[in-house]
Parts: C-alpha cells; sequence; structure tokens
C-alpha cells in the first residue's frame, strides 16, 4: 500500500509540473463531476431484476420509494456538463478563429472526441445483441439490455448538434431559449397540446445551461452576484414549479410516472439547472483551490482523460455484473432484488465497488478509442495532448498522459 501510496504520489507531482499555469482546472473538475454524478446516479436508480422466465427487467427505487426523489436532485448533473461544453465550445471555437482555423477543421475535430468511442460501443452491442439472441436470449431481456446502453446516447447527439451550433448560439440571451421551454410546457400541460411538441425542449432546454457557459467564457459571471442569482432564482423557481405547478419532485425520469422532467426536459429541470450552473459557478473558487493539489488534480485529470469512455462504458459495466451474478443459486440483494425496501439502498452501495471494478476492465479495454493520436513534431512517434502540449507517448507509462483536450 505504502508503494502504491508512493508511485501514486510521483505521478501526481509530474502530472501537476506538466500543466501549464494558465490552465483553468476548475473548467476540468466541474466536468470530471459532471460525469460522476451521472454514473452514480444510473447505477444507483437502476435496477436490473429478475423476471419469472429468468429473464431481466429495468426497474427504478424512484418508482417504488418517491421519497428517494431528492437523491436525483445530487446525481442529475447534465446541466453542469452542458455549462462546461458550452464554455469550453465558445472559448475554443474563438481561439480557432484567431489562428485562421477554419470551421470545418475546427468542429470536426471536436465531434471526432466524441464520436470514436461511441462507434466502439456501437459494435460491441451490435455483436452482443445479434449474440445473445441467436443463443436464445428472450427478445425483452436484451431489449431492456439494449436500451441501457443505448439511451443515454441521446445527451451525446444534442451536445453534438449543440457543439456543431457553437457559432451560431454561442451569443444566445439563455432566457430566450428558457422562455420557449416555458411556452412548450403552457402548450403542452394548459392548453392540451400534442405530446410530440415536447421534444422541441430537448434543444431548447440544454440550449439554456450550454448558452450560460458561452457567457461565462466572455466573462459575464466574473463576479459573484449573477451567479449567485442564478443559484437562488433556479432553487426558487424549481420549488414553486414542483410544490405548486405539478412537475415531479424527481430530476430524472421515473418508470411508470405520468410525466418525466427529463425526457423531454421541463421547465422545472431548466428551473433546476439554473440553479446547479449557479452553484458550479458559485464554487469555483474554493475547486480552484483544491486543485492546486497534486494529487487531486491528478485524479480530476485522470477522469476527465476518459470522460466518455466511463460514460459510455458504465451501464455495460453494471449489466456485466448484474449478468454474472445470475450465476449465483439466489436473487443477491441490491443486485437483482426489486428495490421496494429502505433495506435495498445499503445493499446497492455494497455494490457499486463491483460496478466501478467492472468498468475499470472496460476502460482499460477501449479507452484508446477516446485518447486520439498525432505525430509530435519532428518526429513519428505518436504523442497526446497532455495539458495542451504534446507529450511522447514511448518512454512514459500511459497513465502520465491525463490531461484533456481544452
Amino acid at each position: 500500500m505504502r508503494k502504491l501510496r508512493a508511485r501514486w504520489s510521483v505521478l501526481a507531482d509530474r502530472v501537476d509540473a506538466s500543466t501549464p499555469a494558465g490552465r483553468d482546472r476548475t473548467v476540468d473538475a466541474l466536468r470530471a463531476f459532471a460525469i460522476l454524478g451521472v454514473v452514480l446516479g444510473h447505477w444507483l436508480v437502476t435496477a436490473l431484476t429478475t423476471t419469472a422466465d429468468g429473464g431481466l427487467s429495468t426497474t427504478s427505487p424512484l418508482s417504488r420509494m418517491p421519497w428517494l426523489a431528492p437523491v436525483s436532485w445530487v446525481f442529475q448533473t447534465l446541466a453542469v456538463f452542458f455549462l462546461v461544453g458550452g464554455h469550453l465550445a465558445a472559448r475554443g471555437h474563438a481561439a480557432a478563429r484567431e489562428r485562421g482555423v477554419p470551421y470545418g477543421a475546427w468542429v470536426g475535430q471536436r465531434l471526432s472526441r466524441l464520436f470514436r468511442p461511441v462507434a466502439a460501443v456501437l459494435a460491441v452491442w451490435a455483436v452482443a445483441g445479434a449474440g445473445m439472441l441467436l443463443g436464445g436470449a428472450e427478445q425483452k431481456t436484451v431489449h431492456a439490455l439494449l436500451r441501457l446502453v443505448l439511451s443515454p446516447l441521446w445527451f451525446l447527439l444534442v451536445f453534438a448538434a449543440l457543439t456543431a451550433a457553437t457559432p451560431l448560439v454561442a451569443r444566445v440571451n439563455p432566457l430566450w431559449p428558457l422562455a420557449v421551454v416555458a411556452g412548450v410546457d403552457v402548450w403542452r400541460f394548459g392548453q392540451g397540446g400534442p405530446e410530440w411538441v415536447g421534444w422541441v425542449n430537448v434543444a431548447a432546454g440544454w440550449l439554456v445551461p450550454y448558452t450560460l457557459g458561452a457567457a461565462w467564457s466572455r466573462g459575464a459571471f466574473a463576479r459573484r452576484t449573477p451567479a449567485a442569482l442564478l443559484l437562488g432564482g433556479g432553487a426558487a423557481g424549481t420549488a414553486a414549479l414542483v410544490l405548486w405547478g405539478g412537475y415531479p419532485a424527481s430530476m430524472v425520469g421515473v418508470p411508470g410516472a405520468e410525466v418525466s422532467n427529463l425526457n423531454p426536459p421541463t421547465l422545472a429541470a431548466a428551473a433546476f439547472g439554473l440553479a446547479q450552473c449557479g452553484l458550479a459557478l458559485l464554487l469555483r473558487e474554493p475547486v480552484a483551490r483544491a486543485m492546486r493539489r497534486p494529487r487531486v488534480w491528478a485524479a480530476v485529470a485522470l477522469a476527465n482523460l476518459s470522460a466518455m469512455t466511463i460514460f459510455l462504458w458504465h451501464q455495460t459495466a453494471m449489466m456485466a455484473v448484474t449478468t454474472l451474478g445470475m450465476l449465483a443459486p439466489a436473487d443477491l440483494p441490491g443486485l437483482h432484488t426489486v428495490p421496494d425496501s429502505p433495506l435495498w439502498i445499503p445493499a446497492r452501495l455494497l455494490w457499486l465497488p463491483v460496478f466501478a471494478a467492472a468498468l475499470a476492465v472496460c476502460w482499460s479495454a477501449f479507452r484508446a478509442y477516446e485518447q486520439a493520436r498525432r505525430p509530435r513534431r519532428g518526429t513519428g512517434a505518436p504523442s497526446r495532448t497532455v495539458a495542451g502540449s504534446a507529450v511522447p507517448t514511448s518512454g512514459r507509462p500511459a497513465a502520465e498522459e491525463v490531461i484533456t483536450h481544452a
């Protein structure tokens, strides 16, 4: 154990020393927090239970224990992800224009970072799904598993579309998409409008934090007052909408619920996102202080290097553990059992390290699809971007290449 700590300390010091002084580590920390929130949230509020015919079906503790709704307030962190994404995309596009980089080259590079790891997970699950069906697995079981893998990809499609539209939306006032969300909800819920109109909010709802991030890149939140107003106004609006507006308290979808705050996003989800973004912006200074600690910063950098790999494979890790657990002679508490009792919660928490270990296996197998290589100047040796500078991959442990692209 001491040797591991010593090696980690040495690695953390080297990562810290290789990071340019001007890098905003807070941005990386917020992105890592957002991904971690999504992963833990899915592991806690998604359950695969065994069926009478030996298959698997999906359920959620939120549908059977609605008093757990506050858990979704902690782990539904997509607004922070879009906030950071808008900030980085607006800043990156502005820098590209200054360097004379054409729009096509800029957007192609950014989108390739998203879709290279997506192609890997789609290919693996296409083969796995076909294999399960040919092996005699129940169609509803395969459908349940594929839905868990593929359903989170919707947010990547939205994120990619907003990234591509950055030159058009970077200077949009966040109040405009917020007004669209409000108008759609009034039409849907107040005027009996068609359900399909709610899908307008898939773009408008996430455009709110994305444009806040773009405003952040222009210095709109240099003072704390605007962020405090976001936090206070968003929290008050969310509370009013839940208490008196008829919106669900859960900020994630709940199986069997009549209305979902997330699918598509509602005004309550948008207001909650404003509060989350305000809080994230207010916490920049203490987060920046924490990021000056080499060990903390190295952990954040590692998470950012494989953020998409972690996101894309975390459901697969959970399903792999659940499926292998079916080899046991009886249903395992917290893994296969129905989440209808408070006792399910501590049992589930005990499985989180096992899920993490399975995710580590997936990470080691597929992280290369996210970490693009590029030739180093003057040599043929491949390199990767480390804290904004090119570092050769040969001659150093791969774990040292831990800083993501800005």
